[in-house]
């Protein structure tokens, strides 16, 4: 079945000459490092070059020879353009700052970076990757030791180093990595192994084996192929399919997204349809995917179509809660554009609900202290609490085709939450902007807010943490800038109805206006 969706292509590919040059020799001055929600990403050229690799890795050296952090930094890449060349850069800037280095001989997804920290057997690592955006994007993430992304005081300190290393280069030390190996500072290591394995002890694979469903995987040209297939094979996974083994930086074999851009994007329905298609037409019960960087997750089921994440989310932290799944964990984690099914869920199984600020930065203390049945984000994002503090799509497919294998049709899950808990009416909608008003919306305060009544109902409070999140009796809705892209996010949710949940929408966009 390998290979079956290689057909359905796109009819724009990325010129992977012009993007490798711009790499090296970017034709105008490149832009300085900025760290979003946990990492640096551009296009290729001027927005993420050779020198920004060098100049982070650089900043990374100085930061762990000036705070003695011992131990090897890991050090790898998706399966984008220069993902490969970005790791080697970076490898060879550490071990000539005399840090020893682990450079694995695969791609490594991003769950892994963090499997490996949380195992002891690296003390950071570097990631270069631009998750699942579209192809000719590059970037580089930093995870310091707790192994989740970096929070904003380490970043902002990244950022002011690898910025004055973009402005004098010369600064930057570096050793031909074939010297760093003879040396030993530079070694390779086995990342999937231990990953694979220790997985098994998490996910319930004889459930999903000995499953009468059958199972498609697509890796999405990503870096989670090798570890599906290792999976596949070791836990005898016969009615498990991976659909594609396609790997190609220009991701052509990706349908266009709803903007003609590419994207490998698991949530979205335009890069899943021939996944859609698959269980429409009775080729099979389930069919999963991960990002590139395998650290996002998208399914969809033959009685539901594509499952939207804020349902998989619900679904999963319902399975956990009943199973016992997750042990002495206290509380479901949700970022604050992510569904309030959460929140009921939470409160009627004695949880407590943490709402965080967008980025997975935001669980990392709590996942490491035990403290989640599951975070999650409505992006599409989720661990749980003993597993990894980085979001996991490799474990978040395995976990949905176990809870299917038990229970059945996902989708019929969550309905059976709705009919308990109500029925989610949930939007997001991104508004073109510019970076002045964009600067508006972030310095906006709770005060400004003074209405005490929006769309019929009244305002319980308003959160500026992290834009402006208007909480209503039975709804709410939240505007916010993207740390990327020159967007406004406006996310709602309200437990009414469809013509509420405009209203809401309209009430929002009063705010951006």
């Amino acid at each position: 079945m390998v290979s079956q969706l290689a057909g359905t292509l796109t009819t724009q590919k990325m010129d992977t000459e012009f993007f490798r040059r711009a790499f090296y020799e970017p034709a105008q001055t490149p832009v300085p490092v900025k760290f979003g929600t946990s990492g640096h990403r551009g296009t290729l050229g001027e927005g993420f070059c050779a020198l920004h690799a060098k100049a982070i890795a650089q900043a990374v050296a100085r930061i762990h020879l000036e705070n003695h952090i011992t131990g090897p930094i890991l050090v790898g890449g998706d399966t984008r353009l220069m993902s490969q060349e970005t790791a080697k850069l970076c490898a060879e800037v550490l071990a000539g700052n005399g840090l020893p280095v682990i450079l694995p001989d695969m791609p490594v997804p991003t769950p892994v970076f963090s499997f490996e920290i949380r195992s002891g057997r690296a003390c950071a690592c570097l990631n270069g990757t631009a998750s699942h955006n579209p192809p000719q994007e590059m970037g580089l993430k930093y995870n310091p030791s707790h192994g989740g992304p970096a929070d904003g005081k380490l970043t902002a300190q990244i950022e002011k180093y690898a910025n004055e290393y973009m402005a004098s280069p010369a600064a930057i030390k570096s050793m031909p990595l074939d010297e760093a190996r003879t040396k030993g500072l530079v070694k390779t290591a086995d990342v999937l192994t231990p990953y694979v394995e220790a997985l098994g002890k998490k996910i319930d694979f004889k459930k999903i084996a000995s499953s009468s469903y059958k199972f498609a995987i697509h890796p999405l040209g990503g870096t989670s192929l090798p570890f599906y297939r290792a999976i596949k094979e070791k836990y005898g996974l016969n009615n498990v399919d991976i659909v594609s083994d396609v790997q190609d930086p220009t991701f052509y074999f990706i349908p266009l997204d709803h903007d003609g851009k590419i994207r490998m994007d698991p949530s979205s329905q335009y890069p899943m349809k021939p996944l859609i298609e698959l269980v429409q037409n009775g080729s099979y019960h389930f069919a999963g995917a991960s990002d590139p960087d395998a650290d996002r997750f998208g399914c969809a089921t033959a009685k539901g179509g594509l499952i939207a994440p804020n349902h998989a989310l619900c679904v999963m932290a319902d399975y956990l809660v009943r199973h016992h799944r997750v042990a002495q964990a206290k509380a479901i984690g949700r970022t604050l554009g992510t569904t309030a099914l959460l929140d009921r869920i939470a409160q009627a199984n004695g949880l407590e609900l943490d709402e965080v600020n967008v980025g997975f930065k935001y669980f990392v203390e709590g996942l490491d202290k035990g403290r989640y049945v599951l975070a999650g984000e409505e992006s599409a994002g989720m661990s749980v609490s003993g597993w990894t503090t980085e979001k996991d799509g490799i474990f978040a497919v395995c976990l949905l085709m176990e809870i299917q294998a038990c229970e059945g049709d996902v989708a019929t899950l969550y309905q059976a939450l709705t009919e308990k808990y109500g029925v989610s009416h949930y939007t997001r909608v991104d508004i073109p902007t510019n970076a002045e008003t964009k600067q508006k919306v972030k310095a906006m305060k709770a005060s400004d807010f003074t209405c005490s009544h929006v769309a019929g109902e009244t305002v319980t409070r308003v959160r500026d943490t992290d834009g402006i999140k208007v909480y209503l009796e039975n709804s709410w809705f939240l505007v916010r800038p993207s740390g990327t892209e020159n967007i406004l996010k406006i996310y709602a949710e309200t437990f009414t109805d469809e013509n509420h949940l405009q209203a809401l929408i309209a009430e929002a966009q009063k705010i951006v206006a």
